[in-house]
């Protein structure tokens, strides 16, 4: 196996699954996955506020997109591959391979281009 869990997906693919979660688990007219696992991986736990299911990245705080919504979140994985779903503005980012200390900036820049128009 993988070290890194074994899935290669492309950014397309990667773009489709932040959409399927930014639309609550809904594609299309089907509910493809249910929507209360949906809120369930995005409320925060008790013991980490910013962290959801697996690899669901809460903003609640704000430490991780400073930029960002406090509602948005990141699927975040191996090599800080990364989906940004912020909800508030119907938006879905996908980086590949970025340094982790430039996602709140490419966040930021997009952000600011959208409110921009």
């Amino acid at each position: 196996g993988h070290w890194g869990g074994g899935m290669f997906i492309s950014a397309l693919d990667m773009a489709r699954f932040g959409y399927l979660t930014l639309r609550r688990g809904q594609w299309e007219d089907h509910q493809v996955l249910s929507e209360d696992w949906i809120t369930k991986a995005t409320t925060p736990t008790r013991v980490q506020p910013d962290y959801g299911f697996m690899n669901w990245y809460l903003n609640t705080d704000r430490k991780l997109l400073p930029s960002a919504p406090a509602q948005a979140f990141a699927h975040l994985g191996n090599g800080t591959n990364m989906i940004y779903v912020d909800p508030e503005n119907d938006l879905v980012i996908v980086a590949r391979w970025i340094d982790r200390q430039a996602l709140d900036g490419l966040v930021g820049r997009v952000l600011a281009g959208i409110a921009s128009r």
